[in-house]
This record gives C-alpha cells, structure tokens and sequence, in this order.
C-alpha cells in the first residue's frame, strides 16, 4: 500500500461530495483501462441495471488492480464514464462498498452520449500509486519469470 495525501477541500475551494480533490504520494504509478460491466467471459452482466453493472465494473478493477500489485486504497483518481448522470448514485453505492470513504480518490464523472457497447451503462478507469516494497521488490505482481 502506498503512503498517500488526501486533500478533500483545499483553502478557497468547497469540499466534494465523496471525492478528494488532491491526492498525492510516491510509488509506482499503474493505470487501469476504462472497465464496463463484463464478466470472464465477455458477456455483459447486468443489462439496463446500473447498480449490477457498477458493481461487476469494480469487480473487474479490483482484479486488474491485483494483478497489478495494487489495491482499491491505492487508488488515487477514478473517471467514470456513464451514458445518463441518473446513473451516479448506484457508481458511488458500488464505489462506497469499496474505497475507505474518508479517504476517498480524486475524481471525475462525465456523461457521454454512449459507450462502445448500446447496453453498456459505466465505464470506470483507475489509477494507483504503490508503495515500493524495497530492494529487488518492486511491489508487483508475481508473474512467475524469473
């Protein structure tokens, strides 16, 4: 896990509803691609249910975030991405049963007019700060190569 700041309400600025607006720290960065509500097997979970598909998107970024050395308290920003802004309560339900909500991530949620997909509701990207573990660690994921 990595050391991090969380800066909910700078001086001069009001503060978000569920989001820092600064995070900072050292470590090793990891970008997380945009996830949508697939499971295993590329198929859709959830069709026109948001809350199912924001909770299988996390899902999917808390492997990717694994297979990465990471964590969800790694996590320093998350954008969402979602097809109508009626959307975002069931993204934060999701996001809450997740992240330490006293030190929430930076974050940012547009609404786009469609995702690659019709049935597709949220797409979610993360990025994450890890801690360095040490010499010769570098905090990731075992791969297996030596």
């Amino acid at each position: 896990m990595s050391e991090l700041t969380h800066l909910r309400a700078p001086d001069g600025v009001a503060p978000g509803h569920g989001y820092s607006h600064a995070v900072w720290g050292t470590g090793r960065f990891v970008a997380v691609s945009g996830q949508c509500a697939f499971d295993a097997d590329g198929k859709v979970v959830g069709e026109g249910d948001p809350a199912a598909q924001a909770r299988q998107v996390f899902e999917n970024l808390r492997r990717c975030l694994g297979a990465a050395g990471a964590s969800f308290a790694d996590v320093v920003k998350l954008t969402y991405f979602v097809t109508d802004v009626a959307h975002l309560p069931a993204v934060r339900e999701a996001r809450d049963a997740v992240i330490d909500t006293a030190r929430p991530p930076a974050s940012s949620a547009v609404q786009v007019a469609a995702l690659f997909r019709p049935e597709l509701l949220v797409e979610i990207e993360a990025f994450a700060l890890v801690r360095e573990t040490g010499p010769g660690q570098d905090g990731g994921p075992d791969t297996g190569r030596g």
